[in-house]
């Protein structure tokens, strides 16, 4: 069984091949993708809408049509799960801190060398909303 961080790219990679090419989600997967994989990718794209509200929020004078599609697929399955823990999939939930780790190490292995910074950018001013807040606003 691959390792957890391993699964997460998968989702990252299937939600970016989605994006880039618009096919469906079940068409991108790597034939051994796992469960996990793939229930992380669709709950991620379930809750879509609410993460890239976020995005665009926090990405200070950045839309979301100029982000990378690589970045917004990394920064989406870690809001994921920071946010809405009980729809990703797994026993045990990863702490947002974790969240954030794996995107910005997803991002500088495969992104532009500005790419980590902007995901931890991101990733970081929504989780002082929710600390200061309890909820995003």
């Amino acid at each position: 069984m691959p390792r957890r961080s391993d699964q997460r790219r998968a989702a990252v990679f299937a939600l970016y091949q989605h994006d880039l090419t618009g096919r469906e989600l079940d068409d991108v997967f790597e034939p051994t993708a796992s469960t996990f994989t793939r229930a992380l990718a669709y709950a991620t794209q379930d809750y879509a809408e609410d993460v890239d509200a976020l995005i665009e929020r926090f990405a200070k004078g950045w839309t979301l049509d100029r982000i990378a599609p690589l970045e917004k697929a990394i920064m989406r399955v870690a809001l994921l799960e920071m946010l809405h823990p009980d729809a990703a999939p797994g026993d045990t939930p990863i702490p947002a801190e974790g969240a954030i780790v794996e995107a910005v190490e997803t991002a500088k292995e495969f992104c532009g060398a500005d790419a980590p910074g902007f995901v931890n950018g991101i990733l970081a001013a929504v989780l002082r909303s929710l600390g200061e807040n309890q909820a995003p606003v």
